[in-house]
């Protein structure tokens, strides 16, 4: 896998929200153009990415801001976890309190309640950037 893409509406906040989770910024870029619009299936697309990768890991977040044509929201605003589609993204962090506590500022609410599984994980999701659904788990076992 390359990448997962997550259109955002602020992708200056969703910049400093990754990089708080711990990943860097790789890249930005301005996509436009014939092979934009072909490869997406929309007719005049204008918009911004920001490539975010985790040090020394093999995953890459693309936060993507349309121009045009404009993102369309999500019915409802915040769709629960069974919605079909994507349903996350999660991340494995060494302190989840204290990364929880670190992304509140950047607008994070916990979705449910920090949840532990067995003696191997504590769990929790949170609700990112652009309502998206972010996981996090913490080995404890």
């Amino acid at each position: 896998m390359d990448n997962v893409a997550l259109v955002v509406d602020d992708l200056e906040a969703a910049i400093a929200f990754f990089t708080e989770l711990g990943m860097e910024l790789e890249g930005r870029a301005l996509n436009e153009g014939l092979v934009v619009d072909q490869t997406v299936g929309m007719d005049g697309v204008r918009c911004e990415i920001a490539m975010m990768r985790i040090p020394d890991g093999p995953g890459r977040l693309e936060l993507t801001r349309y121009l045009t044509p404009e993102a369309s929201p999500p019915e409802p605003p915040n769709t629960p976890p069974n919605t079909l589609g994507l349903h996350r993204v999660m991340f494995q962090v060494e302190d989840i309190d204290g990364t929880v506590a670190r992304l509140r500022p950047h607008g994070a609410e916990l979705v449910g309640e920090m949840a532990q599984y067995e003696d191997l994980y504590r769990l929790c999701y949170l609700r990112g950037p652009a309502g998206a659904i972010v996981a996090l788990a913490e080995q404890i076992g």
